[in-house]
């Protein structure tokens, strides 16, 4: 029975969590543009936000493009240049480290939103929600580390990498890579994937309105107002 339930979580959900999140998205999209945003409560309580904000966006984009790359790129690319044990080393130092500024970003987050009653009035079950899965996510995610120091070897970065692989190019036998890893990881996995489920449904879509353009756009030219001539 085990089995089979392990072979759903990681061979099937995957699939249903990414459909979720994009025809979700797209649907959001389409039907609530007003509700399109990331609901900022600065004008309610700016100092907290302030570091709770940058602290958590620092940590989590680093570890959103650190799993992306660390995940999807093949062993045959790099195994020339580092081996699997150094580089699963490199993730459980870099990747702790920006767990932990996360981990403390997202912990004033929260304990702002809980204990504030004017930003707590202001916000949704699913604004609260949102942020104790992706809590408990960092959570799971620091649990890790000493089970990845313990594979020093690499063997279990590998089989990670390559479940995800499998997923997103669509190659069966996915989810028996990794029925055999240690317990955290399985649900660090799993809630991985239901935060694809909630995506759409909560204040994260904002992400996929990041003003990239922003940071290459050209300079505004500024010109100093002439002074008004006398009238004659």
């Amino acid at each position: 029975m085990m089995q089979y339930v392990e072979h759903f979580l990681f061979g099937i959900y995957p699939y249903i969590g990414l459909s979720v999140f994009l025809i979700g998205s797209l649907v959001r999209f389409e039907r609530g543009q007003y509700t399109w945003r990331s609901g900022s409560s600065q004008m309610l309580r700016a100092r907290q936000l302030r570091w709770g904000s940058n602290l958590f966006h620092i940590g989590i984009l680093f570890l959103f493009f650190g799993h992306l790359v660390g995940l999807l790129t093949p062993h045959w690319l790099y195994e020339h240049f580092i081996t699997a044990g150094a580089k699963q080393m490199v993730a459980v130092v870099s990747g702790g480290t920006a767990g932990v500024i996360c981990f403390i970003g997202l912990t004033l987050l929260l304990h702002r939103r809980l204990t504030d009653p004017r930003i707590r009035a202001t916000s949704s079950p699913m604004d609260i929600a949102i942020l104790l899965v992706l809590w408990l996510q960092l959570v799971l995610g620091l649990i890790t580390l000493p089970f990845s120091v313990q594979h020093s070897d690499g063997s279990t970065m590998l089989a990670l990498s390559e479940w995800a692989q499998r997923i997103v190019t669509f190659r069966g036998g996915a989810a028996e890579l990794v029925m055999n890893v240690d317990w955290p990881f399985k649900l660090h996995l799993v809630l991985g994937i239901t935060i694809f489920v909630l995506f759409p449904f909560s204040r994260l879509v904002h992400i996929w309105s990041a003003p990239v353009g922003y940071v290459f756009r050209s300079y505004q030219v500024v010109r100093r107002r002439s002074p008004a001539r006398p009238s004659l």
